[in-house]
């Protein structure tokens, strides 16, 4: 026996006896066995809460290592095995049955919970950095700092890259605005959503660009995805089924589907389940019987042209950010903005922490008087409004409002729904199923998601209902018709709000017309924007669209009050230049008897809200 290979063998037996395995005497131990014992004296080894067995370095950077994989505990062992035996490599027979061993050694540990790029630690958020050493940042209530060592144990995956270190060089929020093509409004509620971002334990809105050919979206969505988590691949296709799905989004914190124009119901659901947390079963590898859980909750974002090709329930958890065209002599070359973006990748991951800091101060103290669908969200929102003196959850209560009439805008059987209770006035109808689907205005040839019977149309009435809520439409299915049939019987009304929009004289649809994306108004047309709750504005922001309502059903004594005059008077847009726009909105205030918000037209105005109006 050469030197060499005596000095091996006495120290694969030290190793085996320092790590309590016991060996047979006069024979040295299997190479299974010195990788084993490596393992155990390196590595803490557990299961994750859904199953999967991981390794974390004893003295080392907080990250936990798969047992499997490519770069995983295996790999590792193999090459520290390599490295003490002069270049001896384990065969994989013995790798094979020490990873059953350290297996069965993790499943008789605690289970820990390994996280994904962010984390909670008491009061603050830790950001893992993505990079070898396992550096990190921690925010917190009083400010961020860099650590070297993470008190959170992360794993990583293939997909992820490392984020640059946050350093505080001017503002960078001015320089992420620079890279941008959106309005104030829009950059701030998407400023608002990436501080959201990083904070773990809630539900994050998909984040949703929207606009036409050369508008820069998918460079955007790039951008973006990229401040939170750097990938390889930040832009997706959307993926062929559910599997392909899960494992997606199981190995990252963010990421996009680029160019979405249709999304199949699988695909929208898995995403809703994505939004609020999601659990996945699938087969273990190696086996016929076993199975792991794919456990995530995630943050999403989506590049479309139409949104009304999506479903309405997915329409609910989306923010949508709209982005300009391009003036061809402002369009710049991608690696232009790439280096810009690299550049300022610091300073705006810098100040985002600060505004994170910010944010996690005052949270405890913000409450929200009315919750919208998101409502978690709605609270950071609320909490950065209250830092920055911003006015972002209007901003989003509008945005989310208006993706729901844009999706409505798809589902032919919503919109039947909407022109039959625009029609139907302030007492609304009740009806059942069956006769709801006989009395909507029915299309010559029945579209694909028309419902066939009574049945599915209360199915589908049911489904809509948070959406058809959002713009407007309340549905109550609370009651029963008599005996003996006793069926379900539907109560739809539109809001006193709703009433009001649909009664414009303006509106080239009529009154009966449903609030859909045609008749609210977009960024340059002349038609109305939805109404915000203090108040409607015009679609290319001037001036006030309320100004342009006729007064509702039944205010024949308002019109009186006002002097007297006639719908022309009251609110037609054809007697009202658009120059005396400004002059007619600026008498505005609380309505007088309940102090809701309102806008009086004119120097002469009812200073009553709709409400009121009506129930005078």
């Amino acid at each position: 026996m050469t030197e060499d290979t005596k000095a091996s063998k006495d120290r694969a037996e030290q190793i085996v006896e320092d790590a309590g395995v016991e060996v047979e005497k006069g024979r040295g131990p299997s190479q299974a066995a010195q990788l084993v014992a490596i393992a155990r004296k390196r590595y803490d080894l557990f299961m994750s809460e859904d199953g999967r067995p991981y390794g974390v370095k004893t003295d080392g950077a907080n990250i936990a290592l798969p047992l499997r994989g490519k770069a995983g505990l295996r790999s590792q062992l193999s090459r520290i095995y390599n490295d003490e035996h002069n270049g001896q490599v384990a065969s994989q027979s013995a790798l094979a049955d020490a990873m059953t061993v350290l297996e069965g050694v993790a499943a008789a540990a605690e289970p820990r919970v390994p996280h994904m790029r962010v984390a909670r630690h008491a009061a603050s958020v830790v950001v893992d950095l993505g990079d070898a050493d396992g550096r990190c940042v921690i925010i917190g209530p009083d400010g961020w700092e860099r650590a070297a060592r993470s008190p959170v144990l992360f794993r990583r995956s293939g997909a992820m890259k490392p984020l640059p270190a946050p350093v505080r060089d001017g503002d960078g929020l001015v320089r992420l605005q620079d890279l941008l093509n959106t309005d104030e409004e829009g950059f701030r509620l998407l400023v608002a959503w990436l501080v959201s971002a990083f904070i773990p334990d809630l539900p994050h809105p998909i984040l949703t660009f929207r606009g036409e050919q050369g508008t820069g979206k998918s460079y955007s969505a790039k951008m973006v995805i990229g401040i939170i988590d750097p990938s390889g691949a930040p832009k997706r296709t959307a993926p062929r089924d559910i599997k392909s799905w899960a494992t997606q989004a199981f190995n990252s914190w963010a990421l996009c589907l680029d160019n979405v124009s249709i999304i199949p119901d699988w695909l929208s659901d898995a995403l809703c389940r994505a939004v609020t947390g999601d659990g996945i079963v699938d087969r273990a590898l190696y086996t016929d019987d076993d199975v792991v859980v794919l456990e995530f909750r995630r943050v999403l974002a989506m590049t479309t042209i139409d949104a009304g090709a999506l479903a309405g329930d997915l329409a609910e958890r989306l923010m949508t950010i709209e982005l300009h065209t391009i003036p061809d002599h402002k369009r710049r070359e991608e690696n232009e903005m790439d280096a810009a973006y690299a550049e300022a990748h610091p300073s705006i991951l810098a100040s985002l922490f600060d505004l994170l800091a910010q944010v996690l101060r005052v949270l405890p103290e913000v409450q929200l008087t009315e919750r919208p669908r998101m409502a978690d969200f709605a609270r950071i929102l609320a909490a950065v409004d209250k830092v920055q003196g911003w006015t972002t959850t209007d901003s989003y209560r509008t945005s989310a409002r208006d993706a729901v009439a844009d999706v409505l805008d798809g589902e032919p059987f919503a919109q039947a729904v909407c022109q039959l209770v625009d029609q139907a006035g302030p007492e609304g109808v009740t009806l059942t199923a069956s006769e709801l689907l006989d009395r909507v205005p029915t299309p010559d040839k029945l579209p694909k998601k028309w419902p066939k019977d009574a049945t599915r149309a209360g199915g589908q009435l049911k489904r809509l209902a948070p959406a058809l809520r959002t713009i407007g439409i309340e549905v109550d299915d609370s009651k029963r018709g008599p005996k003996p049939k006793k069926q379900r019987l539907y109560t739809l009304t539109a809001t006193a709000e709703r009433r009001y929009e649909t009664a414009s004289p303006a509106s080239p649809h009529g009154t009966d017309s449903p609030l859909t994306s045609e008749n609210r108004g977009d960024a340059d047309g002349g038609t109305l924007a939805s109404p915000h709750p203090g108040g409607g504005t015009l679609g290319n922001g001037e001036g006030d669209a309320a100004l342009f309502l006729a007064s509702p059903r039944h205010a024949t004594s308002d019109l009186h009050e006002q002097g007297g005059g006639d719908a022309g008077t009251a609110g037609d847009a054809e007697m009202h230049p658009l120059s005396n726009v400004a002059n007619l909105g600026q008498n505005t205030g609380p309505c007088i008897q309940c102090r809701k918000p309102t806008v009086r037209y004119g120097a002469q105005g009812n200073p009553k809200c709709p409400d009121c109006r009506e129930a005078a």
